[in-house]
């Protein structure tokens, strides 16, 4: 069944891919640090800094998708940004692990993802699927 949330969950989804491919760039790859690098003192504002697919190639990024911001506050919420609109939601983040899982607002479903690099600067993300998306610090 469709809801009118369906564009934001797509959004979301794309930007937690966006956010996993752009944290995985820099020489402290695979590196994950406490999660106070997720977040700063406060806030901390993560954009795209590459997506890499599946097989490892990379994808190119539409204007649009090089326009999103993931917003991750001290008080485990976050926000996503782009030209098409916003999503807020709550985060976990399973340091021993290495995982996060985000959860929208408003949905019956969460997202969780593998964090490959975490740093003051760079953040990548895995897909269960395999995507990679590599965030820096804005």
């Amino acid at each position: 069944m469709k809801t009118h949330f369906a564009p934001l969950r797509y959004l979301a989804s794309l930007l937690m891919l966006l956010v996993l491919f752009t944290a995985s760039c820099g020489s402290k790859e695979g590196k994950v640090e406490g999660v106070n690098m997720l977040y700063g003192t406060e806030s901390k504002v993560w954009k795209t800094d590459k997506e890499l697919s599946a097989a490892g190639d990379k994808v190119k990024q539409t204007d649009a998708q090089e326009d999103e911001r993931i917003t991750f506050f001290a008080n485990k919420q976050y926000n996503m940004t782009s030209p098409a609109g916003a999503v807020n939601g709550k985060y976990e983040f399973d340091q021993a692990g290495k995982k996060i899982t985000m959860t929208p607002d408003g949905a019956a479903q969460s997202n969780t993802f593998d964090v490959v690099t975490l740093t003051d600067d760079k953040l990548t993300l895995r897909s269960p699927k395999g995507a990679e998306l590599r965030l820096e610090k804005e």
